[in-house]
């Protein structure tokens, strides 16, 4: 392990593997706004939900992805145009971003008020990641930087028996885009090199794409939610993949 790196790690797709929970959550809120999704999720939904899972960018999506779903849209479906359909759904239901952001997170306190056990079951850590953050806490600076709420991060890695101090979780609650947590990042810690690791294809190039950032090493987490296609993509545009076995060796 190299001790002048900084890691800046992504959470859901990279630590832990939350498809059925933010499937189920989703379910649960489109419920709550349009009375003909019934109360119970069925499986299919859930394994078609794993499908589109690459292109939600934050939780609260989930629940627009369930609606289609349950509308009859295929997978292939869901991806095409998936930001006009968002809107016209949001249009229609009379909701912003911002009632769906809330939602989504009150309904997952609800869970976790009325079951955490089983709450953190839905959201296991990748094989061998609890394990890999013990010892990377004893051997380098850490973060995460995600677009999950900060709250339901620290429920995991406590669950886990992972210390991470709150100000090193760089969450929704920050209003912060990626690119905006890493600069800070940076100057917070000069002279050391700076790692971050996502397995969305979009967030990493952004930060290529960003000058300021140019010193920042990108790892494209291939066990996440990516598509063949994206993994095709990073190939050509030299992003550097990752298989979990070689998580954290940089």
């Amino acid at each position: 392990m190299n001790h002048s790196i900084v890691y800046a790690l992504d959470f859901d797709g990279v630590l832990c593997d939350s498809a059925v929970e933010t499937a189920v959550t989703g379910w649960k809120c489109a419920g709550r706004i349009w009375r003909d999704v019934p109360e119970a999720v069925p499986p299919e939904m859930i394994d078609a939900f794993r499908r589109v899972r690459p292109i939600i960018e934050t939780g609260y999506e989930a629940i627009l992805a369930m609606r289609l779903l349950y509308l009859g849209d295929s997978v292939e479906d869901v991806y095409t145009d998936f930001a006009e359909k968002s809107r016209n759904l949001m249009e229609q239901a009379g909701v912003t971003s911002g009632d769906l952001k809330k939602l989504f997170g009150e309904t997952r306190d609800l869970w976790i008020e009325a079951d955490l056990s089983d709450w953190i079951r839905m959201n296991p850590l990748f094989e061998g990641i609890p394990e890999k953050l013990r010892a990377l806490d004893k051997q380098a600076n850490w973060y995460i930087v995600t677009t999950k709420q900060e709250r339901f991060v620290s429920h995991i890695l406590r669950a886990n028996r992972i210390e991470l101090a709150k100000e090193k979780i760089y969450g929704l609650d920050r209003n912060m885009s990626k690119p905006e947590i890493l600069k800070s990042l940076m100057k917070d810690h000069p002279g050391q090199r700076l790692c971050f690791v996502e397995d969305r294809l979009p967030a990493l190039l952004a930060v290529r794409k960003d000058d300021a950032l140019s010193d920042v090493a990108l790892v494209f987490a291939l066990w996440g939610y990516n598509t063949q296609e994206d993994k095709a993509q990073a190939a050509q545009e030299a992003v550097l993949g990752q298989q979990l076995a070689d998580f954290l060796m940089l």
